[in-house]
């Protein structure tokens, strides 16, 4: 049984930083690609970050330079590292895995607002 479990969301100030957390179980994690993804309230969901099993990222331009996708293959964690967060930075974020199948976790809601 495939597991995504994502932690780490809250409410923030605009400014601030959040880490965000996906621990998977149940897949090879170390050979897939892996993702966070948003949906704002209204929005499509859209790619945030991903990392490969190589390492290579990749980001969304409106988050260039704020935050940093790392993936620890010895814990099956990927972490998204988000500074100087803004409020359309709000939504609930997903993690995703990706190789022969496609999953997602339950998502985890950040909240960026004074």
């Amino acid at each position: 049984q495939v597991q995504l479990v994502e932690s780490g969301g809250g409410l923030v100030q605009p400014g601030g930083s959040l880490r965000l957390s996906c621990a998977a179980s149940g897949i090879e994690f170390s050979i897939n690609t892996m993702g966070w993804y948003r949906q704002a309230p209204g929005k499509q969901r859209e790619l945030v970050a991903a990392v490969t099993s190589g390492g290579s990222t990749n980001y969304a331009t409106s988050v260039k330079g704020r935050f940093t996708i790392s993936r620890d293959n010895a814990k099956n964690t990927v972490y998204l590292q988000m500074d100087h967060l803004k409020p359309e930075d709000t939504a609930v974020y997903y993690c995703n895995a990706r190789w022969a199948n496609n999953y997602w976790g339950q998502g985890t809601q950040v909240t960026v607002s004074s």
